[in-house]
């Protein structure tokens, strides 16, 4: 079920940039041959006028193919390929799909605002969830359990409860007294080590509770969101190639997937979020200089602005082929520390 889940988020994400190109070229008067989410062999293909929509095997992408932007002959010479447009209608066409995929974002923000609400975290000490398999759910704690004492010491805020569940010795059985339907209950949790958060933890989770706004509070949210969120991934990179921060936090599609699951299992709510965050990664990738990405093609179209005349179609398309090289070799390296982290727990 998470790979399915995962799949249908990826194409949604997909599908919403590819629409962007899609839209804009048709606007400019663009040729669009294919229209395709996917690579690999075609599954499924409907050709409606000039265009030929098309599902293909691997859903981990997908392409809008527009005249003139190969190197072949009858391409170049199409009045209505991408090559014939000016500079500033080439810009407009790349950036739209990042730029949907920006307004996805920010629309879901703006529906989970408005529709769901705010989380907040509820400071009582009354649990939220109880994971499966971990130490709390095997000693009978249940959701909406309220937690009265811990090893003898009071109990009156969740941050207490965590502080107290923290110094325990992994393993070592801790005392608990918590009030469900109004009896209190004394239970016996044995903690595990998570390597993650380094302390020792039962497997509970804290009480949310969400606030609803106004429409347009949660427009004004919504997009301020997307641009905090854009902000802090820009940042991160940033980090990531001044070396202050790691390679190894890089996730691949076999992290994604697992991200995407865990974030299925808090809920409806969570797992919209989650997929805005990934378009916006999605958006902020394609703009980035890469070769074989919006960002670079964007690159040749300013430089085509200034010198007045394009690069040669044969050199600007062996640098793309340079940069998609590059990214297969990127995600198999993403891919091998996704692959080590789930060895390694």
């Amino acid at each position: 079920m998470t790979i399915v889940t995962a799949l249908l988020v990826i194409a949604i994400i997909v599908m919403v940039h590819e629409i962007g190109h899609f839209v804009a070229a048709k606007w400019q008067g663009v040729e669009v041959q294919e229209f395709s989410i996917g690579f690999g062999p075609s599954l499924i293909g409907i050709k409606r006028g000039e265009t030929r929509y098309s599902l293909r095997l691997l859903p981990l992408g997908g392409f809008v193919r527009m005249a003139g932007m190969g190197a072949q002959d009858e391409d170049q010479d199409n009045p209505q390929g991408f090559n014939r447009k000016t500079p500033l209608q080439k810009v407009e066409v790349l950036a739209a799909g990042p730029g949907m995929n920006f307004l996805l974002a920010a629309l879901i923000f703006v529906y989970t605002f408005t529709f769901v609400g705010i989380p907040h975290a509820v400071e009582s000490p009354v649990i939220g969830e109880v994971i499966q398999g971990k130490p709390a759910y095997e000693a009978g704690l249940r959701a909406q359990d309220r937690v009265v004492s811990v090893n003898g010491e009071n109990i009156s805020t969740w941050n207490e409860f965590v502080a107290e569940v923290r110094k325990a010795e992994p393993g070592q059985p801790i005392s608990m007294t918590v009030v469900r339907n109004g009896q209190k209950i004394e239970l016996t949790v044995r903690p595990e080590f998570d390597r993650e958060q380094k302390t020792s933890i039962i497997g509970v989770r804290q009480t949310i509770e969400f606030e609803r706004v106004g429409i347009w509070d949660g427009l004004k949210l919504g997009f301020y969101q997307t641009f905090h969120i854009t902000w802090l991934l820009l940042s991160g990179l940033g980090q990531l190639l001044t070396g202050a921060a790691s390679s190894a936090d890089l996730a691949g599609p076999v992290g994604i997937t697992r991200m995407i699951g865990d974030a299925a299992e808090g809920g409806l709510v969570y797992l919209a979020n989650f997929t805005a965050l990934l378009s916006i990664n999605l958006g902020i990738l394609n703009l980035l200089p890469i070769p074989a990405l919006d960002g670079s093609r964007i690159v040749f179209a300013v430089i085509e602005g200034i010198r007045r005349k394009p690069v040669e179609p044969e050199r600007e398309n062996f640098i793309h082929f340079l940069g998609f090289v590059f990214l297969m070799v990127l995600i198999l390296l993403v891919t091998y520390n996704d692959i080590v982290r789930l060895v390694r727990g």
